[in-house]
């Protein structure tokens, strides 16, 4: 077999050509496999970061806090499947203005293209459900929803009424706004930040249909960091994270 390394003049050299693109693949692979290990470790990190620092320490970071943020996210949405996305970083003050001016930011197509996701906890829930292990029953859900919409939590106690045969009675379902301390255990990101990519916890995920129905079909939600927002193409987004897509708003 013929060697990538072949001695000349008492050294080995990598020869080009096939053999040499193979290396080069699998160094991309092993670079790639890094990343995503580094990625799986980011939520511990933060949550680590948090109890030193407050929780604030999470939502800058620093530029190259910030770099490995868009990074390892862009490494797990590509394994997935998702070629359609875009990070764009926001100014601090994003919180205090108008909707209308948000979207200018991002470049959104309307203000209905603005989401938030939202860490809700099951409070009737049965004593023996207690985590995310059972996705039809689960203690916690995330529900994204539009800016401008009104989460109706009613609905989404119907609909897992109905996704569990109704053989839970329907009083053992109340969706609540989870306490900021539990999302941020269970997502690994704080207030603002929360988004469905790389989660510390397995919690499924719930997707207001009239996000689904958007037109065009590219949507913009929490990227990790409170100064930082994802947008991503619908279609791709529900393929790679299996949504609930329930009609939870008005």
């Amino acid at each position: 077999m013929t060697s990538l390394w072949p001695e000349k003049d008492g050294r080995r050299w990598p020869i080009a050509g096939e053999g040499g693109l193979r290396m080069r693949e699998l160094e991309s692979r092993i670079l790639e496999r890094i990343t995503e290990l580094e990625c799986s470790l980011r939520p511990q990190l933060a949550l680590s970061n948090a109890s030193d620092q407050g929780a604030n320490s999470i939502a800058g970071g620093g530029s190259d806090a910030a770099e490995h943020t868009e990074s390892c996210l862009s490494v797990i949405l590509r394994s997935t499947g998702v070629s359609d996305f875009t990070f764009r970083r926001v100014p601090l003050d994003y919180y205090q203005r108008t909707l209308e001016e948000r979207r200018e930011i991002l470049g959104a197509y309307s203000v209905h293209h603005l989401c938030k996701s939202i860490v809700m906890v099951n409070t009737q829930a049965p004593a023996n459900v207690t985590d995310c292990g059972d996705h039809t029953n689960s203690k916690y859900y995330v529900v994204i929803v539009q800016y401008i919409a009104r989460l109706n939590a009613e609905s989404i106690k119907n609909f897992l009424y109905a996704l569990n045969n109704q053989k839970i009675p329907k009083k053992r379902f109340n969706l609540r706004l989870a306490p900021e301390e539990e999302s941020l255990k269970l997502t690994g990101f704080v207030h603002n930040a929360v988004t469905c990519v790389n989660m510390k916890a397995n919690i499924p995920v719930i997707l207001d249909e009239a996000i689904a129905k958007l037109q065009p079909d590219f949507f913009w939600l929490g990227g990790g960091e409170v100064d930082l927002k994802l947008g991503i193409r619908t279609p791709q987004f529900i393929n790679a994270f299996k949504p609930f897509l329930v009609s939870c708003s008005s």
